[in-house]
């Protein structure tokens, strides 16, 4: 049990939490959410003890160990990888340092005799002779690769570490478990071990993160911190966030009769309950759904850019050919043999098992990068193009431009009016237009960069990692006007929720050529043919 009472936090003027009072309980795993700058990753660092309450106070059942995923990848540099790991468990790490310690002694005393023989026994109680195996198999399990394992942690590549990390959070069955971000950087297999292991977990987890699925398929409960108070939600994130859009609609109908609106409050309820079957966490969340106290549900206060894409003319059937493309990107990274036709309303997600020959890849093709070894690119003459790179940073250098000036580059209409009510759409109002670009967050220069891409109407988005930076609002609102647009698209995203419900179309880079699949993402990782043929084209 985590009790937080009448926490408030202040930095200066600025009010993060006034007056929280929300339980953790043992067996359920909350998702934290919240626009970006709510004090998500804040809120966690109080329960970490990392950062201390204005007022308030947070209490824990006695004698339950915390574990919190690290986010200084460099910290442990010096240690071991199966070291780094078993550190996990502080307790059970320092009585093996401390045994270890005696036992290298050149003066051996009685004393160090009792004092060996009481960590001999403490270190079996607390299964010490299985932390080395327990260590190996997580890390196994999460991908790190066994000749690494006592390699030290300098020695590993950032998404490696990232990994060890993870582990070291998980070790030791911890009684409450605190993850910022834990799938950022990972790949698709680890996240989906990940999403078992805490399904499966019996402890609390508290979690913070921007994908949407994984929240679904591990959240009990979502924590919404929003205006400066945090509410607890019964159900998954799309649960939560189906219920807030419910509810709004309902607040906005004034004509509809209390009696009604409830009725459609339940009738909901008790769909979502029943597919909740599909999830890990389905009883509990079936259970705790139906045991809902419809009056205590309040429509969230959050706001969602308006994300609309359209077509400034419709293109022709000739889309896009590309022929025997080849090119080398990064450190000897190779690509070669690429081929492929699009056809009109292709949703197109690309994806690799390095992201960075993706991005040479979309930026070969939307012709910002002629640095490719061979082949032809061919567009129809009625393709109009749109790209949104991964790194949007050339687009923010001139310090003479305020957010006004900068969106009014890419407009046919440069009437002030017109340009202020398109980037309050995108949640920029008042003296926020007034801001230079050149001191937008990354969140912010995502969006400004997702207005340029609305005003150019182009019949072909070419989009490199877009949902990077966005809070979940954004990531929800461009998911959905995308799924809406017309036209056709190459992109890719690490977002599961957002690749599976846009794309109709799968292609794999490989270094042996393509895959080329006319299927959702979801069928794609689960098609056993699929996967029979990247073992054969990564060979």
């Amino acid at each position: 049990m985590i009790t937080v009472n009448n926490l408030s936090l202040q930095f200066g003027k600025r009010v993060l939490f006034d007056e929280v009072n929300i339980k953790f309980t043992k067996g359920n795993c909350y998702g934290v959410i919240g626009a970006n700058g709510a004090g998500k990753s804040t809120f966690l660092k109080i329960i970490a003890g990392e950062i201390e309450a204005t007022t308030g106070n947070i209490e824990f059942t006695p004698g339950e160990r915390m574990s919190v995923l690290k986010q200084n990848h460099f910290e442990f540099d010096e240690v071991p990888v199966i070291e780094t790991v078993i550190m996990g468990n502080k307790h059970l790490y320092d009585v093996m340092k401390e045994k270890d310690a005696i036992y290298m002694k050149e003066d051996f005393t009685d004393e160090d005799g009792l004092r060996a023989g009481e960590l001999e026994a403490e270190f079996a109680e607390i299964d010490g002779w299985n932390a080395e195996s327990d260590a190996a198999e997580l890390l196994s399990n999460l991908g790190v690769k066994e000749d690494l394992h006592y390699r030290q942690m300098k020695d590993l590549q950032g998404s490696e570490k990232i990994k060890v990390l993870l582990a070291q959070a998980l070790f030791g069955n911890p009684d409450i478990l605190v993850l910022d971000e834990p799938t950022n950087d990972l790949d698709i297999n680890t996240i989906a071990w990940l999403e078992d292991f805490l399904a499966d977990f019996k402890n609390t987890v508290i979690v913070v993160s921007h994908d949407r699925h994984f929240l679904d398929m591990v959240c009990t409960h979502v924590v919404d911190i929003d205006f400066k108070k945090i509410s607890l939600f019964t159900g998954n994130y799309t649960f939560w966030y189906e219920t807030s859009q419910l509810l709004l609609k309902q607040r906005s109908d004034k004509n509809k009769k209390n009696e009604a609106k409830k009725a459609e409050l339940l009738d909901f309820i008790a769909r979502f309950s029943a597919n909740a079957s599909k999830s890990k966490q389905a009883t509990s969340r079936k259970k705790a759904l139906e045991k809902l106290d419809i009056e205590e549900m309040k429509p969230s206060s959050r706001r969602y850019p308006g994300i609309f894409f359209k077509q400034n003319r419709e293109a022709g059937d000739k889309i896009l050919t590309v022929e025997n493309l080849s090119f080398d990107y990064s450190d000897g990274g190779h690509i070669k043999d690429v081929t492929f036709t699009v056809n009109k309303g292709n949703k197109i997600a690309i994806i690799s098992r390095d992201q960075l020959a993706v991005t040479k890849f979309l930026s070969v093709i939307a012709g910002k990068d002629k640095a490719y070894n061979s082949g032809n690119i061919e567009w129809g003459i009625t393709i109009t193009k749109s790209y949104v790179p991964n790194d949007n940073s050339e687009f923010f250098k001139d310090e003479s431009l305020n957010l006004i000036d900068w969106l009014r580059q890419f407009s046919e209409n440069k009437d002030e009016t017109f340009i202020r009510g398109f980037l309050g759409r995108m949640l920029f109002s008042g003296e926020e237009t007034l801001k230079k670009c050149t001191v937008l967050s990354g969140g912010e220069k995502v969006r400004c960069m997702l207005s340029k891409t609305m005003l150019e109407e182009a019949n072909f988005l070419l989009l490199d990692e877009p949902t990077n930076h966005l809070d979940l609002e954004s990531i929800t609102a461009l998911n959905n006007g995308l799924v809406d647009y017309k036209g056709t698209m190459l992109f890719t995203s690490h977002d599961h929720t957002f690749t599976h419900t846009i794309a109709n179309r799968i292609i794999e880079l490989t270094p042996n050529g393509i895959l080329d699949k006319l299927m959702t993402y979801d069928e794609y990782l689960v098609d056993e043919r699929v996967a029979l043929q990247k073992i054969e084209m990564y060979s």
